[in-house]
């Protein structure tokens, strides 16, 4: 090959590699939107846009526009100070005098501090578009939705968009340790580089804020709930800052999880009781610390009392006596404390289930202003499928923030595709009866908001150093999701799914249609494929990733959650077992109460069910199980076969990404299936139908290999 050659190759390779996708740029992909799918001419025009203001939320903004339109579009942006026709103008009533003159402006004034205005308007005779607000962080909202528009193929003729945020504390709670691991964390290490802090400001810090930005997240936790006190010290303070100054602006509030013990650990003190003026004392020092170096500091969350946590129960007191301590503190700043609900007693006679509602629902009314009681979206653990958790719609005197779990501990980690919107979504809807019928989850935490005047909602999310964030490019999707349903929790998941998609792959509806089926099916494939019919809890004990119904030592054992025997499987939580039922307004109550009535997708959950017991399908309890495992596997290949047929429509790069987890998440499919099943059949002696495809192993080769990856030459 000669000289001219090899300098091609090499420029071809260079090419190929400058236009590969390895999914950094996540949801925001400013590319060239093509003729044929959107350029209306009301776009194509040359348009100018008038955009004063230079506060540093409004030049995040403009940086933003900048890119969007130049990436999205191809046309140049030129701001101009002098009114033309088809101008964009941007800003609030103070940053454009112009605003107020106009018949929009009542609406402008009846905007919350987060919401905007994105309507085609006329103004001194000019046809113009407005991105309006009453703040700058209004403003910066307003600027990704109508970037958002122009990604997602929608019209820009004749809008009028008012928008407004459902829920006040729109929270990602990192359980990020300060040694730069991640609980539970399946995408790499920690993006907070603690040791450069607070001087050296990565550019990741940047990007992490204006994705959160885009979907409308205005609080972030930096470390993880299990705490180290010397969080709280000031120099783990001073690094801290320097993450707040990074996100203050795009509108993020900086929290920090707070160790109930630190009293004692940094501060000297011999006790953390919250009685003790002294205590007090040194936590208002503390929070008055923490103000003058982040002025606009969140507030604290805590886990307490809890797998090991120190907390008040400690000294005698309780959950509110803890609780208000702390709120106490921080309220002469504005500060705000979520209290975490995950509590319970590691004791075999009691009920898991029904714990954190019977610790909880004694102290309605007892929690101050400023405090939020906060439980998982299930009374358990953030399993595959769960009940919603019963103290929604049973605390009225007390705001609830919901805690989701956008990463995969108990869904198949960062390997699997697992589309979570429909699981947040399920949630969110469900009813509580709390005030008759309509009472959904979702309206419960937005009548915080009347009741009390805040609202809230958290996530733990699933962001590393991986290159594309969250270690499975579909990952993504389960962030993005969060953030659009703590903006409004009414939104639909196949919405947002599809908003998703256009941004990230392309707006082609052969490709969209693909990528949709596969994220509508993939949740309650992996249910059926791990836990179906209400099963819970039976993943292996040290990694929550593969299946381990067998697990029994005097520490923990799966066998409370699935009470096998010969004769039946499932655990009684009616009225007449455990009571977890009563928990519940009627007639969800009554109806998780009847095996009759109750849905099946609950049925192990709240009964103990005999292996002959006949169900809906006309199928008997052991061959429904049967139908479900084998499903899910089936389904699995199903998502595989579709996703193949994207070959060539999208990158290279991201094409194989998606297709080799896929393989991947076959043979842990497969490895769930043929485990729990083998496992349950020495119970019930009933066999796998013969036409299936039959396990290829022993229940002894499943029980003592850690990850399917083992198998080959371990044991034959």
């Amino acid at each position: 090959m000669n000289l001219k050659n090899i300098c091609l190759f090499l420029l071809l390779c260079y090419t190929q590699w400058l236009h590969a996708e390895n999914g950094y740029e996540l949801w925001l992909r400013y590319k060239l939107v093509s003729k044929g799918e959107f350029y209306t001419s009301y776009c194509l025009k040359n348009r100018k846009v008038m955009f004063p203001g230079e506060t540093e939320s409004l030049i995040a903004a403009k940086k933003e526009l900048q890119a969007g339109l130049s990436g999205l579009l191809n046309i140049p942006y030129t701001e101009e100070e002098t009114l033309e026709d088809n101008m964009l103008i941007v800003g609030t009533p103070q940053s454009v005098p112009l605003f107020k003159e106009q018949a929009f402006h009542a609406e402008i004034n009846g905007l919350s501090d987060e919401g905007y205005l994105i309507l085609n308007c006329t103004i001194k005779g000019k046809k113009t578009t407005a991105i309006v607000a009453r703040t700058d962080i209004g403003v910066l909202y307003g600027v990704f939705h109508y970037l958002r528009l122009i990604q997602t193929n929608q019209s820009l003729d004749k809008l009028h968009i008012k928008e407004n945020p459902k829920l006040k504390y729109r929270v990602l709670n990192h359980w990020d340790n300060l040694n730069g691991t991640v609980e539970r964390g399946y995408a790499g290490y920690s993006i907070w580089n603690w040791e450069r802090l607070p001087s050296y400001k990565e550019q990741r810090y940047t990007d992490y804020a204006r994705a959160n930005a885009s979907i409308g997240i205005n609080g972030t936790v930096l470390n993880n709930v299990n705490a180290q006190a010397k969080s709280l010290r000031t120099d783990w303070l001073v690094k801290a800052s320097g993450l707040a100054d990074v996100f203050r602006p795009y509108g993020i509030k900086v929290y920090l999880t707070a160790k109930f013990s630190a009293p004692k650990e940094i501060g000297g003190l011999n006790t953390a009781d919250p009685k003790d003026p002294q205590v007090r004392k040194w936590w208002k020092d503390k929070v008055e610390e923490i103000y003058s170096l982040i002025p606009d500091f969140g507030g604290f969350l805590v886990k307490a009392n809890s797998e090991g946590q120190p907390g008040p129960q400690d000294y005698g007191c309780s959950h509110a006596d803890g609780a208000n301590m702390l709120a106490e503190a921080l309220k002469p700043y504005g500060g705000i404390v979520f209290w975490r609900a995950f509590v319970y007693q590691n004791e075999r006679h009691v009920d898991r289930v029904i714990n954190g509602y019977n610790e909880f629902k004694p102290l309605d009314g007892e929690f101050a202003e400023n405090v939020f009681v906060q439980p998982k979206n299930g009374p358990i653990d953030f399993q595959p499928r769960e009940p919603f958790h019963p103290l929604f719609g049973g605390m009225p005197y007390t705001p609830l923030s919901l805690e989701f779990q956008i990463t995969q501990e108990n869904l198949g980690h960062a390997g699997h595709l697992v589309y979570l919107g429909t699981l947040f979504e399920e949630v969110l809807q469900s009813d509580t009866y709390e005030n008759g019928k309509g009472s959904t989850v979702s309206k419960v935490l937005q009548n915080y908001q009347k009741t009390h005047g805040i609202s809230a909602i958290a996530g733990v999310p699933n962001i590393g150093t991986d290159l594309n964030w969250t270690g499975h490019l579909f990952g993504q999707a389960n962030w993005y999701a969060f953030g659009r349903l703590a903006w409004n929790p009414d939104t639909s998941s196949g919405k947002i799914a599809e908003d998703w998609a256009r941004m990230t792959f392309s707006n082609d509806k052969s490709v969209l249609s693909l990528v949709l089926k596969i994220m509508m099916m993939s949740r309650e494939t992996y249910v059926n494929y791990t836990m179906p019919l209400g099963l819970n809890h039976i993943m292996n004990y040290d990694t929550h990733n593969g299946p381990e119904p067998w697990h029994d030592d005097p520490v923990w054992t799966a066998f409370d959650y699935h009470k096998i025997t010969k004769d039946s499987i499932g655990v009684n939580r009616t009225a007449k077992g455990t009571g977890a039922t009563r928990q519940y307004h009627n007639p969800v109550g009554e109806m998780f109460d009847d095996i009759k009535q109750c849905p099946q997708e609950y049925l192990l959950w709240f009964h103990r069910v005999p292996w002959n017991y006949k169900m809906a399908s006309g199928r008997n309890l052991w061959d429904e199980l049967v139908y479900h495992y084998y499903k899910g596997v089936d389904e699995v290949r199903q998502i595989q076969t579709i996703w193949n047929e994207l070959d060539g429509k999208i990158d290279r790069e991201r094409f194989e990404h998606v297709a080799s987890l896929l393989k991947y998440q076959e043979q842990e499919a497969i490895w769930w299936r043929d485990g729990c099943l083998l496992f349950f059949q020495e119970y019930s002696r009933l066999p796998i139908p013969a036409n299936l495809e039959q396990p290829k192993h022993s229940l002894k080769y499943y029980k003592n290999i850690p990850f399917p990856h083992d198998w080959k030459g371990l044991y034959k």
